[in-house]
């Protein structure tokens, strides 16, 4: 949905002029519509069609009264040729607690609450239901969706070949599939996104974001985050058989066979508990899905995946408060890292296809896996803890030298969280001569952050992420997150600010004022490109679908060129009335489409789920 619903058109225009704002200038007021805490600065966006410059404005709270007043500020820029200007609103000078809204004679913003940072802990909360939501396997939480037990037929998943495709940027397999004999007990873990695939790569991801979220949350830790974080890493422990030394990478397959023989994940719209019985012609491996695997038993596993999945098994070693379990949780992780393929690595291994997931950094995985080793060990008293603290310090030095500079963090790229640990891990230990200094990670979380600075300062909404490609809202939330960490390891608060507006900008402060998590403010994604929630929740606008969702947002407009496409015969249509409502905001090269159909904009992911959750984890702990 493009245009803002009717039901919170609560920014919408409204006719009456002013003395710096003309009759025929149209105009829009974008915020955080989760809100600021006390002490952050505090900045809105009003984005015109004409000159503006000194516009005044109110703000009142939520009983109408007036509680400050300003002008617009500097005019930071051009968005697109319809709206040519965007003005900073600062709102700084609110320091009560409070539900306020911004007016000017001609628009009124969306509501916003100024409250202790705890209050992030709201949306994080969120994001732990999504990932209920998302289970499989036998142990689902119903929730709202209605959720049922899916795809116990996992239980017993063959185990076959890797498939060939049939072009390098397709999931359609050439041939048929391969057996090699032997059952895996694949049952559990979380949908990767809307669909209903499961990834090692990225569920070690976003497990050890959320028992990085589990340790550093401090005491208002929502008491469903450890259980949750279990879940995953119960999964993770499926996948790696430490008696043959096998690590398994996938279940499912996104498409069939190029003859049509038969069908695969992303070729039938469908509730997941519908699979294991499902006789249709060609759905074999609906039914029963098949399990591919990183490497034949004992031999070195791509090192990508070696170190996020130790570091998942680490990080649930340190918050084990059993020690005879930590030890367990660490042993795991250290046989995991160990099968590491560090020399001649070629193509990282991630999904079948690479595409999907098309990571090309590793270095930064093994300097995690090593920190997060390091620290559990120290915990422990575990005399490997020097071995993997040199690990991790080789790794982080390798990462520097060949990988360094490009990104930011998220999926693809960890270091951010690998240098603040490893930072905390050289710290405990007291030790130097090692490959890098605490000075050196230190660096390079600054010019991370400087990267998105740079973005920054020359966007008229203050976003450090790319809106024309793939994950700008993860983006965005990694800087967030980044901006927490450097602060907490350097003492150093001048990112502060910069990292608050990247949390504003996910919640509203953006071109569309719409905030990309569902459920969390006025105006979020209504309709995700989410098979569950599409199927069994509201389609009417009215209620949010899949709540705590963390969606794509903008994306390159290229990749709507083409349109939309058809609905699945079985897909419920989200608009009803199929308008693109945010049309006109189209700008920068980016668009963002509110429509089930519309997965490059509005598909939800897990691993944008947990870098969210990371962020507004550190952030809650804010004072």
């Amino acid at each position: 949905m493009r245009r803002i619903l009717a039901a919170v058109a609560l920014s919408a225009l409204v006719t009456a002029g002013s003395p710096a704002l003309a009759e025929s200038t149209a105009g829009f007021i974008r915020v955080d519509q989760v809100g600021f805490a006390p002490s952050e600065a505090k900045r809105a966006y009003l984005m015109t069609t004409g000159p503006a410059a000194a516009t005044p404005f109110t703000v009142v709270d939520h009983r109408g009264r007036e509680v400050l007043r300003g002008r617009a500020g500097a005019d930071l820029g051009r968005w697109n040729a319809k709206y040519g200007h965007v003005y900073a609103v600062d709102v700084s000078g609110l320091r009560a607690p409070g539900r306020y809204r911004i007016r000017t004679a001609a628009s009124t913003s969306a509501e916003f609450r100024v409250a202790p940072a705890a209050q992030f802990a709201g949306p994080a909360a969120k994001v732990v239901t999504f990932f209920g939501a998302q289970r499989d396997g036998a142990d689902v939480i119903p929730g709202e969706l209605g959720r049922k037990p899916s795809h116990l037929n996992d239980r017993r998943a063959a185990v076959y070949e890797w498939p060939v495709f049939t072009g390098p940027d397709t999931d359609q397999i050439k041939g048929g599939l391969t057996a090699l004999g032997g059952t895996v007990d694949a049952e559990g873990g979380w949908f990767d996104a809307g669909d209903y695939l499961k990834f090692t790569h990225i569920l070690a991801y976003v497990d050890t974001l959320l028992w990085a979220a589990r340790r550093d949350a401090g005491p208002a830790v929502d008491p469903r985050l450890r259980a949750e974080a279990a879940h995953g890493l119960k999964w993770l422990d499926k996948m790696w058989d430490e008696r043959s030394r096998t690590l398994y990478i996938q279940v499912g397959i996104g498409a069939g066979d190029a003859e049509g023989t038969f069908a695969g994940d992303h070729d039938v719209w469908r509730l997941p508990e519908a699979d294991d019985g499902d006789t249709g012609q060609g759905r074999q491996f609906i039914r029963n899905r098949p399990v591919f695997r990183a490497a034949p038993p004992g031999e070195p596993i791509s090192p990508n995946l070696a170190g996020r999945t130790a570091a998942a098994f680490a990080l649930a070693s340190q918050v084990e408060p059993d020690r005879y379990r930590a030890q367990r949780l660490l042993d795991k992780a250290a046989s995991i890292y160990a099968l590491a393929r560090t020399e001649n690595v070629g193509r990282l291994t991630t999904s079948l296809p690479w595409a999907f997931y098309p990571e090309s950094v590793w270095r930064d995985d093994m300097e995690l896996g090593g920190a997060e080793m390091a620290l559990a060990a120290q915990r422990l008293e575990d005399p490997r803890a020097g071995e993997w603290l040199r690990q991790a310090a080789h790794w982080a030095g390798q990462y520097l030298e060949h990988e360094a500079g490009g990104d930011t963090l998220n999926l693809y790229d960890v270091s951010a969280l690998g240098h603040a640990d490893l930072v905390r891990a050289l710290r405990a230990a007291g030790t130097g001569g090692l490959a890098v200094e605490e000075s050196h990670l230190l660096g390079d979380l600054k010019a991370q952050l400087e990267i998105g600075a740079g973005r920054a300062a020359k966007d008229p909404f203050g976003a450090g992420a790319v809106y024309d490609g793939f994950d700008a809202v993860p983006h965005a939330f990694g800087l967030a997150a980044t901006s927490r960490l450097y602060r907490a390891v350097s003492g150093d608060r001048a990112y502060d600010a910069f990292g608050t507006r990247q949390r504003n900008w996910t919640f509203g402060a953006n071109a569309w004022g719409v905030s990309f998590m569902v459920g969390a403010g006025e105006n979020f994604e209504r309709c995700p490109h989410h098979q569950i929630a599409n199927l069994k929740g509201r389609v009417d606008g009215r209620r949010p679908l899949a709540v705590g969702a963390v969606v794509n947002g903008p994306n390159s407009e290229d990749l709507f060129s083409g349109g939309l496409g058809e609905h699945f015969e079985e897909m419920r249509r989200c608009p009803g009335d199929g308008v693109d409502r945010y049309e006109e905001f189209t700008g920068r090269g980016s668009r963002y489409v509110d429509d089930v159909r519309s997965w490059q904009a509005s598909e939800p992911a897990d691993d944008f789920a947990a870098i969210a959750l990371y962020a507004l984890t550190l952030m809650s702990k804010d004072r």
